[in-house]
C-alpha cells in the first residue's frame, strides 16, 4: 500500500487556488490548502527513513519530484552551518527569488527573497534534528506582502550527521486592505450580522482568520474512511501541532486525538495497519503497541521522549475505552495537561506493579531451614579452603548449613574480608 495514498492530491500553484473549493477563504491567512505540499513532503521524508535515524542523501533526487520539487532548495552543511551551499534550487523558486544565474551559497540568494528567510529557520533542524514546519509574512524585494509555508527536512551521509536540509515552500501574495474589507463586509452580511455592529467592532472580523485555534477545529475523515485517509489527516495535525507549537498546546492535543482516531481505525483493519508500517519500516511491539503508532504519525526519527509521552497518552485512552474524537478535548480539560496525564500514568502503572521480591529475606529464610551439611560433603579449592555458612542451633553448636560453590569470584572477596 502506498503511504501517500492520502495526500495525493493536487500539487503546486493549485494548492493556493483549488477552484472546486467552495469554502470562503481570508486572504491573508494559510490554508488548509496550502499544507497540502508540506505533508506531502513529509510523507516522502518519513518513506526514505526505512530502519535509519535520518534518510540517506544518496536517495534523494529533488529534480525527479515533479510535485513538490519546483518548490524544493536542497543546502549543503558539510563544509559548516553558517553559509551552507546551494546544490539544488526548484524553477519556481528560482523565478518567485528572480534568479537567474548560479547560486553557489545561500549567503549569494538575493536579500529580501523568499530564499533568504531560511536563514531564520534552517539552524533550528541542526539542533532538533527532526523536520521542522514554518509559517510566516514579509515583504519581498518586489515589495509585495508575500504569505509563506515550508518545511525543512534533515538528511545524512552517514546516518549519523545532518549535513543536508532539504525544505519546500510555497507562498502567495496577501490581498490588499481594501480586498479584505470588501471580503469582511460580505462574511457579515453571509452571517446576518448587522452594518452597525460591524462598525461598533462587535463583530469580530477575525472569525473567518485561519489561525492554530481554527486548525485545531478542523474535523477528521469520515467514520467509513480508509486508513490511508486517517493517516493521512493525523499526519497533518502532526505537522500543524510542529507549526503551532510556541502558541498553545491546542495543535499539539488535537494532533495527539487524531493519532488516536487513527490508532481505533488501524484496530478495525490490521491488515492495512501492518502494510502501512512495513512501508514506513516500523516494528509494533506488544509491550507497547501505541509507540508504532505515533512513530508512522510524528516520524521514527521525531524526539523519542515526546513519542514516549504520546504514546502514553494514546495507552491511557485506550484502557478508559474513549469514543473516536475524544481525546484532545479530555487533554485540554486535564488538570496540567499532557505532562501531568503522563505524570499520573506512570505513577498508576508503577503502584500496579508487584512488589519485586525480597531475594535477602528469601535466602536468610532457606539457609535457616536448610539441614546441617557433613564436614565430608564440603569441597575445598587446591589449598584445601572454604567458605561455609554456619548456623548456630538450639542447643548453642554451630551447625554448616551452606558453602560457597568452588570457583565463586566471590571466595577471594569473602577471605580478604575476613582477614580485616
Amino acid at each position: 500500500m502506498d503511504t501517500l495514498r492520502g495526500h495525493e492530491i493536487e500539487g503546486g500553484r493549485d494548492d493556493f487556488d483549488d477552484a472546486d473549493d467552495a469554502a470562503i477563504e481570508c486572504p491573508p491567512a494559510i490554508t488548509a490548502h496550502d499544507r497540502r505540499m508540506q505533508i506531502r513532503a513529509y510523507n516522502y521524508w518519513a518513506s526514505l527513513l526505512g530502519d535509519r535515524a535520518l534518510p540517506s542523501i544518496e536517495d534523494l533526487q529533488p529534480d525527479r519530484l515533479e510535485d513538490f520539487g519546483p518548490y524544493s532548495v536542497l543546502l549543503d552543511f558539510s563544509a559548516g552551518v553558517d553559509n551552507p551551499a546551494v546544490i539544488y534550487m526548484g524553477t519556481a523558486l528560482r523565478r518567485e527569488c528572480e534568479i537567474s544565474g548560479p547560486i553557489s551559497h545561500i549567503g549569494d540568494v538575493p536579500s529580501r527573497s523568499l530564499l533568504s528567510r531560511l536563514t531564520d529557520h534552517y539552524l533550528q533542524i541542526i539542533a532538533n534534528a527532526a523536520p521542522i514546519g514554518f509559517e510566516a509574512e514579509f515583504v519581498n524585494q518586489r515589495g509585495a506582502d508575500l504569505l509563506y509555508r515550508g518545511i525543512l527536512m534533515p538528511f545524512s551521509s552517514d546516518d549519523e550527521t545532518i549535513d543536508f536540509v532539504f525544505g519546500v515552500i510555497n507562498w502567495k501574495e496577501a490581498a490588499s486592505r481594501a480586498e479584505t474589507d470588501a471580503l469582511e463586509r460580505e462574511v457579515s452580511e453571509a452571517l446576518g450580522l448587522p452594518r452597525d455592529a460591524e462598525q461598533e467592532g462587535l463583530a469580530d472580523p477575525s472569525v473567518l482568520d485561519l489561525t492554530a485555534s481554527d486548525m485545531i477545529a478542523t474535523p477528521g475523515p469520515d467514520a467509513d474512511a480508509s486508513l490511508a485517509d486517517w493517516l493521512a489527516a493525523a499526519r497533518d495535525g502532526a505537522e500543524q501541532a510542529r507549526a503551532g507549537e510556541a502558541r498553545s498546546h491546542g495543535a499539539l492535543y488535537h494532533a495527539i486525538g487524531l493519532a488516536y482516531d487513527f490508532a481505533l481505525a488501524a484496530q478495525a483493519a490490521p491488515e492495512d495497519y501492518a502494510e502501512l508500517l512495513a512501508d514506513a519500516g516500523i516494528k509494533a511491539q506488544a509491550r507497547s503497541p501505541m509507540t508504532a503508532v505515533v512513530k508512522l504519525i510524528f516520524g521514527a526519527a521525531y524526539d523519542k521522549t515526546r513519542l514516549t509521552e504520546y504514546a502514553a497518552a494514546l495507552d491511557h485512552a485506550r484502557a478508559r475505552d474513549m469514543e473516536r474524537g475524544a481525546l484532545a478535548a479530555y487533554l485540554s480539560a486535564y488538570e496540567g495537561g499532557l505532562k501531568a496525564l503522563v505524570r499520573d500514568v506512570r505513577a498508576s502503572r508503577r503502584a500496579d506493579r508487584p512488589a519485586r521480591p525480597d531475594r535477602g529475606r528469601a535466602a536468610r529464610d532457606a539457609i535457616r531451614a536448610a539441614p546441617p551439611l557433613t564436614p565430608q560433603s564440603i569441597l575445598t579449592d587446591a589449598d584445601g579452603l572454604a567458605i561455609l555458612v554456619a548456623r548456630r542451633e538450639g542447643d548453642g553448636s554451630l551447625a554448616i548449613v551452606a558453602a560457597l560453590p568452588e570457583g565463586s569470584p566471590l571466595g577471594a572477596k569473602v577471605m580478604l574480608a575476613a582477614m580485616h
